[in-house]
Parts: C-alpha cells; structure tokens; sequence
C-alpha cells in the first residue's frame, strides 16, 4: 500500500480548533514535522481538512 509523507508548512495561529485538532490526530506539532502515514481515506480525509496547512508527497 502506498503511504503518504505528510509535513507541516505553517502554524495553527488563527485556524479553527477542529484544524488544530486534525494535525494532532496525524501526529503533527511543529511546524517542519514530518510524519509518513498509509494511504487510506480517513489520512486522506484529515490531509484534505488541513490542507493549506501541509504538504504531502507520496512515498514507497
């Protein structure tokens, strides 16, 4: 299964809480911070909530 190389590009000033929310359930505190999840519809669900928050990049 593919997984995805997810990486925190900008903070939480500002952002809703349910946002804030969804880079802890990824794993994401700092802003640098990269975690590698699999590809599966609820990651790809909680990328789509924050996504102009990360960046993600998929990886083998």
């Amino acid at each position: 299964m593919a997984k995805l190389k997810i990486t925190q590009v900008r903070g939480t000033v500002g952002s809703r809480q349910n946002q804030k929310d969804t880079l802890r359930t990824l794993g994401l505190r700092k802003i640098g911070q990269s975690v590698v999840r699999e590809d599966r519809p609820e990651v790809v669900g909680a990328v789509r909530t924050v996504a102009h928050l990360v960046t993600v990049e998929e990886v083998d």
